[in-house]
């Protein structure tokens, strides 16, 4: 891995700094199915990254998250018909326990819940075939199959959002609200009239295994459904809530999860700006619900940008209400640009507010950091759903 980024710096040495272009998820599927025979597009991102968790339950790990994506569209007399796929190697340049995130937990690994860490993705983080019909001049029919896909819950997951996706660090609130995102079996349908979306989804809902390279299918026993209101090119509202049957491997019981969110994106031709603000809710049959809620967002200004992030999370404690909470600050400034890619160096520092009771674990106001290099697609699908 070390020696693939590394030769990917030299040849990138030679190209000068360019601004990025991003692309609307929405509005490069309507550009895509206006064209003749099959459109193509890609996208991808890889983080080299230094990253260093302060306090006592914190550590250091250098890893190297990563993903990469094709989407092929196709405008037939019948319809268009779009297949993606996603994939990470994640299982090998993160590790199967993840790489050190304060306070983060979700899934497990050897028998153990993953906790402090955010777990690595799949190998396949999506496989999925979609047709879409137009069914009157303001009404649109899409019908989704994925072995591998998301299901309509949760605004957009965090790597794809505008608002994020220059920030290697997951959120701490994702299994409040996208960790579902990578479901072994999906089957969904939406019917968008003007500004409105409504979606619906049978999926299964176990989060996958510590085994990152194979599929976890599994009986696709939950449901979910999501609102979409788009009142303009920048604005997008969601609320959602799904039913999940025995998401955790390592916890009994069923999960109600709901969440609500805004978003506002601006793109002016190699500059974007965008922010994100969201509400989370688990409700478990056995144990105490868990709220979250969020704020972030960026600027991308010529090749700088500036992201940050602010997140209160209840944390999974046996006690009623310990609260956790961090903000985030950081930047990127892209350095060089050829063949399509774009490479850049960045870094950023955590501030936490913790609860008394865990002053003796954690300290009571740790701080983390990350100092890295990105290695991207210049052109990027920005929030895809």
């Amino acid at each position: 891995m070390r020696k693939t980024i590394a030769s990917a710096i030299v040849l990138l040495a030679l190209a000068q700094p360019a601004a990025a272009q991003e692309h609307d998820h929405a509005k490069m599927l309507r550009d895509m199915a206006a064209g003749s025979g099959w459109q193509l597009m890609q996208d991808g991102s890889v983080f080299l990254m230094f990253n260093d968790q302060g306090g006592a339950r914190g550590g250091r790990d250098v890893v190297a998250p990563n993903w990469w994506m094709l989407m092929a569209t196709r405008k037939t007399s019948h319809g268009t018909f779009a297949f993606e796929g996603m994939l990470s190697l994640d299982p090998a340049t993160v590790g199967g326990a993840g790489y050190r995130e304060l306070f983060q937990s979700g899934e497990a690994y050897r028998g153990q819940a993953i906790v402090d860490r955010q777990h690595p993705h799949d190998l396949f983080m999506q496989l999925s075939a979609s047709w879409r019909q137009p069914l009157t001049a303001s009404t649109t029919l899409t019908l989704t199959g994925a072995p591998v896909g998301s299901p309509a819950l949760g605004p957009i997951s965090f790597m794809h959002r505008a608002s994020a996706f220059d920030n290697p660090i997951a959120p701490l609130t994702h299994h409040l609200f996208d960790s579902t995102h990578v479901s072994f079996g999906v089957v969904s349908a939406a019917v968008e009239h003007g500004p409105w979306t409504l979606e619906g989804s049978v999926f299964n809902g176990r989060e996958p295994d510590e085994h990152r390279w194979n599929f976890d299918f599994g009986r696709m026993d939950a449901v979910s459904g999501r609102l979409w209101f788009k009142p303009t090119a920048e604005w997008a509202f969601q609320v959602s809530t799904g039913h999940l049957v025995a998401p955790e491997a390592l916890e009994p019981g069923n999960l109600e999860r709901t969440t609500v969110s805004a978003s506002w994106t601006r793109v002016s031709g190699g500059n974007i700006d965008a922010v994100t603000a969201g509400y989370g809710r688990n409700d478990t049959t056995y144990d105490l619900p868990r709220n979250g809620a969020f704020v972030e967002g960026a600027r991308h200004a010529g090749v700088n940008t500036l992201y940050g992030r602010v997140e209160v999370r209840q944390l999974d404690h046996a006690i009623a209400d310990v609260t956790a909470a961090a903000f985030t600050v950081g930047g990127v400034r892209d350095i060089l640009s050829r063949y399509g890619l774009e490479s850049g160096v960045g870094g950023a520092v955590t501030f936490y507010a913790t609860p008394g009771l865990l002053d003796a674990s954690y300290g009571s106001h740790p701080v983390s950091f990350q100092v890295f290099f990105r290695l991207r697609r210049s052109e990027h699908m920005v929030n895809m759903p």
